[in-house]
């Protein structure tokens, strides 16, 4: 494998929690205007996590360490 850009990764994952926020609700109502949403925020979850997760390579594994206790911030 080529090497791993750790920093590069994590900020990669930092842009798409960004571009999640920003992103605008295309025009839906009601039930899928909520689903829409909830996506969105579960992506800004996800995205987030692994943004601000502590990254290192292990013996040949990604490890990554999430500071659960910030994950509503």
């Amino acid at each position: 494998m080529a090497s791993f850009d750790v920093d590069a990764f994590k900020e990669r994952f930092r842009q798409r929690a960004k571009a999640v926020r920003e992103r605008g609700v295309p025009p839906l109502e009601g039930d899928a205007r909520r689903k829409f949403l909830a996506g969105a925020q579960q992506d800004f979850v996800d995205y987030s996590l692994i943004g601000d997760a502590a990254i290192s390579i292990e013996d040949g594994a990604l490890v990554l360490r999430l500071p659960l206790e910030s994950a509503e911030s």
